[in-house]
């Protein structure tokens, strides 16, 4: 299995390389030259696995270069019982015909663990596979989930250094001291005055500069990613998707084969990527519902076929979706429209901040996606109504879209039954989940873990646990401007 750029550059590259090399030379984002498919036979095996060895399984099929031996000693290890205490991606039933599918029972509380546990064992094999020599240096835009997941999955891995920017004031409290506080030799973290895509752009700024790669690599050091844009982040989370049918079909809820709808929270569209490519592979997916908040520009992009980022960005209760500039989203274009095509709408979004798809590819978009949105005051009836009412406790994003599946379900009223993706703990939001619970807003960010475990009487998970106690290591706020001199100090010990 070949990796080649969604703007078209021909070289055709190993999984280990794309890993390594995270954005490919011309911009573009890397993709399989194909997608492997799953048949009845597949799910039937996968069903009677664990965890580990659907991740193992699912991955060898796009990760050839790598053993099967190898990536189940890898998967086995990321997603052990100490890692993930209760299991991975479990499954809550809400109501007769809705599914949350846990992804925040990682060493983060948020569902980057899913794949961040995991991708660091990945680049480290394929540093070696490569037979590089030089230190990778991971360079992470985040909108708070990713960061901190990033951050403790590469944390002390040898031959990594990694370094992470987050927008001041886009984060929540608990993510910022989940970051401030970080351990590890190899880590940096820095606040950027701004909002995400100020330091998603810089960061890709940085990637492309070939005279700043030549200068680190000089230095003995390269440039690499840990978001969503790199193949190796992307590639574990469709199998959790995988794994939840499996889950659903052993518990009796549906029949092998049956149809069912996927809604996910998104804003950088990699999470919703990840469910689409399992649904190409063969996975009985019908509708894949994309959920916004009130930065609703994929929502409008599907109905009209127009990404526009020139447009208010908002800061809510739901962070890590304050994103105008969804980049994974350059991957749906390829798959659906070819390399030239998306070349040139990225070159318009670069150059004009829109561009507009063509009606066959709106066409070809709508027979897989619904766009929906959710304001904050939904947000915050939604966290309260599933608290009163289900007796399940939900955080900001995932009421985005516990909110629109309901809605979207309303509308279709067919009878397939809906899996909603839950990206992070509660506790990750306390302060606003409280409130919304309550009604009052509570003595600080952190008080609020407190007062909403005595409220609802679920347990603050162990990541966030005294989290006002440990020592911040990392205070620094910089100008989007100042991106790449810190990380050629950082790189290079200037």
């Amino acid at each position: 299995m070949n990796y080649i750029s969604t703007r078209g550059d021909r070289e055709k590259i190993t999984a280990a390389c794309a890993i390594k090399q995270g954005l490919a030379h011309d911009g573009g984002l890397f993709m399989p030259e194909k997608i492997p498919e799953l048949d009845s036979q597949d799910l039937a095996e996968l069903c009677e696995m664990s965890y580990p060895e659907r991740a193992a399984y699912i991955l060898s099929r796009f990760l050839t270069d790598y053993s099967y031996e190898e990536l189940l000693e890898d998967c086995q290890s990321a997603y052990s019982a100490e890692r993930f205490p209760g299991g991975a991606a479990p499954i809550h039933k809400l109501g007769d015909d809705k599914f949350v599918l846990e992804l925040w029972h990682g060493p983060t509380s948020a569902f980057k663990d899913m794949a961040l546990q995991i991708m660091p064992k990945l680049l480290s094999r394929a540093l070696t596979m490569t037979g590089e020599e030089r230190t990778a240096l991971i360079l992470v835009a985040t909108s708070g989930d990713t960061g901190k997941a990033a951050l403790e999955g590469y944390r002390d891995v040898k031959g990594v250094k990694i370094m992470v920017f987050y927008p001041v004031d886009g984060v929540s409290r608990v993510q910022k001291l989940q970051m401030a506080t970080q351990l590890g030799e190899n880590v940096n973290v820095c606040a950027i005055k701004g909002n995400f895509d100020d330091a998603q752009t810089g960061v890709k700024k940085i990637f492309t500069d070939t005279a700043f790669a030549d200068e680190l690599d000089r230095g003995g050091v390269f440039l690499s990613s840990a978001n969503s844009i790199n193949w190796g982040r992307l590639a574990p989370q469709i199998v959790y998707y995988v794994s939840a049918y499996c889950d659903l079909i052993n518990s009796g809820e549906i029949y092998a084969g049956e149809m069912i709808n996927v809604t996910v929270p998104t804003g950088n569209f990699g999470n919703i990527f990840a469910a689409f490519i399992a649904k190409k592979m063969g996975l009985p997916i019908n509708r894949l519902v994309c959920a916004s908040n009130k930065n609703n520009i994929l929502t409008d992009f599907l109905e009209t076929g127009t990404y526009d980022r020139n447009r208010s960005f908002y800061t809510t209760m739901s962070p890590s979706m304050d994103i105008l500039i969804s980049s994974n989203l350059e991957r749906l274009l390829y798959v659906m429209s070819g390399s030239e095509e998306t070349a040139a709408y990225m070159k318009k979004l670069n150059e004009e901040g829109r561009y507009t798809v063509s009606d066959e590819l709106k066409q070809k978009l709508g027979d897989h996606f619904s766009g929906l949105f959710c304001d904050e005051e939904s947000t915050a009836k939604e966290i309260k109504r599933t608290f009163r009412e289900d007796e399940y406790l939900i955080d900001t994003h995932t009421a985005v879209a516990v909110s629109c599946a309901k809605r979207y379900m309303e509308k279709n009223p067919d009878g397939t039954k809906m899996l909603i993706a839950s990206t992070a703990s509660p506790y990750k939001f306390a302060a606003d989940v409280f409130k919304s619970i309550t009604g009052e807003k509570p003595a600080d960010e952190l008080s609020a873990l407190e007062e909403l475990s005595k409220l609802s009487g679920v347990a603050i998970p162990y990541p966030l646990a005294d989290i006002d106690k440990r020592e911040i290591r990392f205070r620094e706020v910089i100008s989007k401007e100042e991106m790449p001199s810190n990380v050629k100090a950082f790189a290079l010990g200037k």
